[in-house]
């Protein structure tokens, strides 16, 4: 069984690093810098920031559905993101060391199973949920702070 995670389109985004700040104040979103080399992860390349990298951070749908599972929650976008990260069969960076949470839904957009994958487990966490087959695809989220992370599609 395969699968596909990919980061999110950048071109929504673009158009924010842009804004001044107020402007960016005016739609519930940040300007930040990276403070540090991880803890910055960015949602379009799936990598984590560097230190010293502009970053917007903003409300995402991340799960627009007609079912009690709709979700938006904050995210950051790297000014640096050029295009969306996409990862066949393996895990993206921004999964490394940091636990990760996994709700896996049907194609209806219902929630099925779940999985919280400890550093090194995110693999065969996403597998194990896809030998069920009513999972359609999987949210990756950062299971301290609860941002949604990626997708994670079946191939």
């Amino acid at each position: 069984m395969s699968y596909r995670i990919t980061g999110l389109d950048r071109e929504p985004f673009a158009e924010l690093f842009d804004m001044n700040d107020a402007a960016l104040a005016e739609r519930g979103a940040l300007r930040v810098t990276a403070a540090a080399d991880k803890g910055w992860p960015c949602r379009v390349s799936l990598e984590d920031a560097k230190a010293g990298e502009e970053l917007i951070l903003l409300n995402h749908l991340s799960h627009d559905v007609a079912t009690p599972y709709k979700s938006a929650y904050a995210i950051y976008v790297r000014k640096a993101a050029e295009k969306a990260a996409e990862f066949s069969d393996e895990t993206p960076p921004v999964f490394e060391g940091r636990p990760m949470a996994f709700r896996a839904f049907d194609s209806d957009g219902m929630l099925r199973n779940a999985a919280l994958a400890l550093p090194g487990q995110a693999d065969e966490k996403i597998r194990e949920l896809f030998a069920q087959d009513e999972i359609a695809y999987i949210h990756a989220h950062n299971a301290a702070h609860g941002c949604f992370s990626a997708r994670i599609e079946r191939v």
